[in-house]
Formats: structure tokens, C-alpha cells, sequence
């Protein structure tokens, strides 16, 4: 079976079960697990992470860039 078609059928099989729901425990449980995971990700990374992204953003707006073929010259063996 392709994976997508899985995936879809899981979705609905969750919708229909949830359109039966009528505990508001278990739709408040439902509600919480979405903001989890619907979360920024930048509130979830380190200070060092956070850090280092934004150094880059300024390096990148201040010119400092090296060309697309250079980076591929320092990571030619993990690509």
C-alpha cells in the first residue's frame, strides 16, 4: 500500500473518531498536543544555536558570503 495513501486513510480514520468525541478531557488532551507540536522552533533550540543563526544572518547581510561552489569544495565528501 502506498505510504499516502496510508497516511490519508489514518487521517480520516482520526476524524471520524474525533467527530464521536464527547469527552472534553480527551479533546482538551487533543488541543494541548497540537500547540506541542505546532510549537516555534526557535524556542526550542539552545542559546549557542540561537546565537550562531543570527551571527550568520549578519555576516549575510553585511556582504560576508562565500559562493555556492566554495561550499561545495569544503563539503564535497558529505555530499
Amino acid at each position: 500500500m502506498n505510504i499516502e495513501l496510508n497516511i490519508q486513510n489514518k487521517k480520516l480514520e482520526l476524524i471520524q473518531w474525533l467527530s464521536t468525541i464527547e469527552d472534553s478531557a480527551i479533546i482538551e488532551k487533543i488541543m494541548d498536543l497540537r500547540k506541542k507540536e505546532s510549537k516555534d522552533w526557535w524556542n526550542s533550540i539552545s542559546e549557542n544555536e540561537k546565537e550562531s543563526i543570527e551571527q550568520g544572518l549578519k555576516e549575510a547581510d553585511s556582504g560576508k558570503l562565500n559562493p555556492h561552489s566554495n561550499a561545495r569544495k569544503l563539503y564535497e565528501k558529505w555530499l
